[in-house]
């Protein structure tokens, strides 16, 4: 059997991904795995249309595909992103329908669902027949355990392909007839004060919406706003992943683009940021993920504290739910507050206009009373995994990781709480007399919201 292996790692042949890919070359030897670095040649695909055919036929002469990827940022690597808009933008999805599909990726468990998510959302746009993910952690190749969990995914997904298994569809399909939007005149402007607003785009729209919800966006304050275009940044490329940057903090691209710069002086440097864009095979164009990736140059580390931040997306983000998730978890791992989303889904120019005017006069009001909302499990989950990962295994490599988090006491490990320690040590041994576990339901309910009972009391006191 035939099968060829996408890899989207900028790293090629030195991925630690493509290395489970080579375990199950060497367990299954009777199939035939082809693997074609995507990212690290994506320059060259993009501009070369033969080189990009080449691929294609090899997919079409196949019998499956596996795609096989890291995680950078929530989802596949920028350069992979790219590789996927041309598969669409180029009529290549003749080479990818009724092909049998599945998806590897390695990450620290940061997100990955949403890269699978992702990845299995455009093999059944593309036609495919999805049979399933894996996602280890990018060390679990050197774990008993985990490589018999590897054969076992191969195995499932090669029987897959020879057997024709049937495949049921995870997503549904797209449906998206937007109207064609004409801003209104803005008569309510709010004045923002002294406060920085940034309007990022990509310059990269292919309909006249988007260009026109940003205009109505400017036209909700009383002032200009700055609106920039990462088309008009000179970006040289994708992250690496060479991981330079946690050494030291100094990225690789560092002196020889200009988005560093831009990310300092214009991003960091803002109160409000709205990011604009429109969405493309469920996600936003490939600029804005390399975007997104360059951002490492900060590492683990929260670059947009306090900011506020709102989304201008023309697309139907309501049936794409994983896009969504994508934007709340980006907004609390950067400890910023995503105020709102607005998206030209609507029947009538006006309803997006009254939301266009509402967001813009949320992202004042909460940066006047520099308000963030509490962190749900996006931010504090993903918040933990790097806590942990930095403070073991990552710890060399990511420096300037550990002495962030170490000045900012963010590995508050329960294990240093021993008044708390203490307190379980006595209360466990207390519920092992039977009159204190009789009383435990009622009592345990009393005390749970006691310390709440007193802050409402206390408010007379104020």
């Amino acid at each position: 059997m035939k099968i060829t292996v996408l890899n989207g790692s900028p790293k090629g042949k030195k991925s630690a991904t493509i290395h489970y890919v080579h375990y199950i070359q060497k367990r299954f030897p009777h199939h035939e795995l082809n693997i074609i670095d995507i990212s690290q040649r994506i320059n060259r695909i993009d501009r070369d249309e033969n080189a990009f055919r080449e691929i294609i036929d090899h997919i079409d002469s196949s019998d499956g595909v596996l795609w096989a990827t890291p995680v950078y940022v929530t989802l596949v690597p920028s350069q992979f992103k790219r590789f996927i808009e041309l598969a669409f933008e180029r009529g290549a999805a003749t080479a990818f329908k009724d092909k049998y599909a599945a998806v590897l990726v390695t990450s620290i468990h940061f997100f990955d669902h949403t890269a699978c998510n992702y990845l299995a959302s455009v093999c059944e746009d593309l036609g495919m027949k999805y049979v399933g993910s894996f996602s280890p952690d990018m060390y679990d190749l050197i774990r008993t355990k985990e490589r018999q969990r590897l054969v076992g995914f191969a195995e499932d997904s090669f029987t897959a392909v020879e057997n024709r298994r049937p495949t049921a569809r995870q997503f549904a399909p797209i449906v998206y007839n937007p109207i064609t939007y004409e801003p209104g005149d803005g008569s309510r402007p709010i004045d923002p004060g002294d406060k920085k607003i940034l309007v990022v785009t990509d310059g990269m729209q292919r309909g006249p919406n988007l260009a026109g919800m940003i205009d109505r966006f400017k036209r909700s304050f009383s002032r200009d706003i700055e609106v920039v275009s990462l088309s008009d940044i000179d970006i040289k490329g994708g992250c690496l992943g060479c991981c330079q940057c946690g050494l030291d903090g100094v990225c690789a691209y560092d002196g020889k683009d200009g988005y560093i710069d831009f990310y300092n002086s214009k991003v960091k440097t803002a109160d409000i940021l709205v990011f604009a864009g429109e969405i493309r095979d469920r996600y936003l164009s490939w600029k804005w993920k390399q975007f997104f990736d360059r951002r490492f140059f900060h590492t683990h580390i929260p670059s947009l504290m306090g900011k506020q931040v709102g989304f201008i997306i023309s697309g139907p983000l309501s049936q794409v739910p994983n896009l969504r998730q994508i934007f709340d978890a980006y907004s609390e791992w950067e400890q910023a507050n995503l105020v709102d989303c607005v998206t030209d889904e609507y029947d009538s120019s006006s309803t997006i206009d009254d939301l266009l005017q509402g967001v813009a006069e949320r992202l004042v009001r909460c940066a006047d009373r520099r308000y963030v909302r509490p962190e749900t499990f996006l931010g504090h989950g993903g918040r933990k995994i790097f806590r942990d990962d930095i403070w073991g295994r990552l710890r060399f490599a990511f420096q300037v990781d550990h002495n962030y988090y170490k000045r900012h006491g963010l590995y508050d490990f329960p294990q240093k709480r021993y008044k708390m320690r203490f307190f379980n040590w006595k209360m466990m041994l207390l519920t092992r007399i039977p009159a204190v576990r009789k009383a435990f339901p009622d009592r345990t309910v009393d005390e749970m919201i006691r310390p709440h009972q007193n802050v409402i009391r206390d408010m007379d006191k104020e």
